[in-house]
């Protein structure tokens, strides 16, 4: 894992080199810039896990420094703002704009270095929980004690203790997300932030932003290559990344380095790559649909994850689970499941996998009256499911035509993103209209693709 990297602002010669000497000996890596366009310019060439930044500087105030860079990023590094000639004004100021903290000169050496440990334990803090957020998920390993599922977490505990690049490979809803966390947290790069990056949730221009990023004169915006840098970046259903973005990744990953859009200069990256994909890769590539140098540098490892299906043995232990989950996180009464009830789990298809089971399950907690759930309840709900909610009610035949269509149309579309983990491209193929009426579609619906990748 690459050490965090810290951005010493400061226009006083002597300090900048002493701070860097005490930060490199602790093994920071660390740059410097004596004012606010050198601050600029090293912040465009890489991206730093924390700035230390002087108020007073020749060119630019530090303070005014901060405000623009707070616009560049959702979620920029935190700020320790330093200063010789501070007020309780400025640092109440600082402290408004979001600082991390304030520190007067002449610096504590070992106060500072306590501040910046305690910045960057608490920037870590706050990505992970956001990307916890943003794709909650219960579970923070593939439950199941039957021989496939104990062989798979064994193969990706092994996994893990490499660098190497993982493909995980499987059908919608199995889990993949849930092993390239768990390849993550099982790795030494766990320190290091998870990014997810889903590849058909936005048009190819805007994904192209996100993955390396862009640069308008000095506002930069960082792409998940290098948010993820020290830590691993999940490329989810890579199969739907365009081809000329296929090239830029490919070269990107052989080269350790990248050209945001708009910029001129390559900056390096180190991230461990964890793809998925739910189609077959090596096909797609005999088809001329995906890069075969792409292919192989993420094809290092491949991993296989079952089928629901393919491990029922495991279904009581994840029926017992989530029930107690959702029991215990939505405040659901408790209601037990009958062994008839069980056993029609057991020998369902599970055409979904798992996030088919879970949502079921989450359905028959909320909708069921009594304290048991019978066969006939399980048996009505897969129906009920099957059919995308054909009661009257749930059609809204009690509203007028266009809302009654509107309302189909929305869980139309929300139903098969969530099928196609978010797979925009997919649905549109499915639903037989093309992918840019499918965006302006949705947008009238106020449907967000990201939010149906579970």
């Amino acid at each position: 894992m690459t050490a965090p990297h810290i951005l010493v602002v400061d226009d006083e010669p002597d300090i900048r080199e002493l701070v860097k000497e005490i930060l490199e000996d602790e093994h920071y890596l660390v740059s410097v810039a004596a004012d606010g366009e050198s601050a600029r310019q090293a912040r465009r060439e890489r991206r730093p896990d924390l700035i230390l930044l002087d108020i007073w500087m020749p060119d630019i105030d530090g303070l005014s420094l901060f405000k623009e860079w707070q616009s560049d990023e959702e979620s920029m590094a935190p700020v320790v703002i330093m200063s010789g000639h501070g007020t309780v004004e400025t640092a109440v100021e600082a402290t408004r704009l979001g600082a991390y903290d304030f520190l007067e000169k002449p610096l504590s050496m070992s106060k500072l270095l306590l501040t910046i440990r305690h910045a960057l334990d608490d920037y870590h803090l706050r990505r992970e929980n956001a990307g916890l957020r943003r794709h909650a998920q219960p579970l923070n390993q593939p439950l199941g004690k039957s021989d496939v599922m104990v062989s798979l977490r064994t193969e990706a505990a092994q996994v893990a203790s490499s660098d190497a690049a993982v493909l995980l490979v499987g059908e919608a809803g199995v889990g993949k997300r849930l092993m390239a966390r768990y390849i993550h947290d099982h790795s030494g790069r766990r320190s290091g932030p998870f990014v997810e990056l889903g590849m058909s949730a936005d048009p190819p221009q805007a994904l192209a932003s996100n993955l390396f990023g862009e640069e308008q004169g000095d506002n930069v915006r960082y792409g998940q290559l290098e948010q993820a840098n020290g830590g691993s970046l999940f490329l989810n259903e890579v199969s739907d990344l365009d081809m000329v973005l296929q090239g830029e990744l490919a070269a990107a990953l052989q080269s350790g380095s990248l050209v945001r859009r708009g910029g001129s200069v390559a900056v390096s990256i180190d991230v461990r790559v964890i793809a998925s994909t739910r189609k077959n890769l090596l096909r797609e590539v005999k088809a001329g649909n995906f890069r075969e140098d792409l292919y192989y540098l993420l094809n290092v490892v491949p991993l296989n994850i079952p089928l629901l299906r393919e491990h029922r043995d495991d279904i009581p232990e994840l029926l017992a689970y989530y029930v107690d989950y959702f029991v215990d996180s939505e405040g659901l009464s408790y209601r037990a499941f009958s062994v008839a009830a069980q056993n029609k789990l057991r020998n369902h298809s599970w055409p979904g996998n798992m996030r088919e089971f879970v949502n079921l399950i989450h359905r028959l907690l909320i909708l069921s009256k009594s304290e048991i759930v019978e066969s006939a309840e399980v048996e009505q709900a897969l129906g009920s499911a099957q059919m995308l909610g054909s009661a009257e009610g749930d059609m809204g035949f009690d509203l007028p035509l266009r809302q009654a269509r509107d309302l189909f149309e929305k869980r139309y579309f929300e139903h098969h993103l969530r099928l196609a983990e978010g797979n925009v491209s997919q649905v549109a193929k499915k639903a037989g209209i093309e992918r840019t009426h499918l965006y302006r579609k949705m947008k009238a619906l106020g449907i967000n693709p990201k939010d149906e990748i579970h």
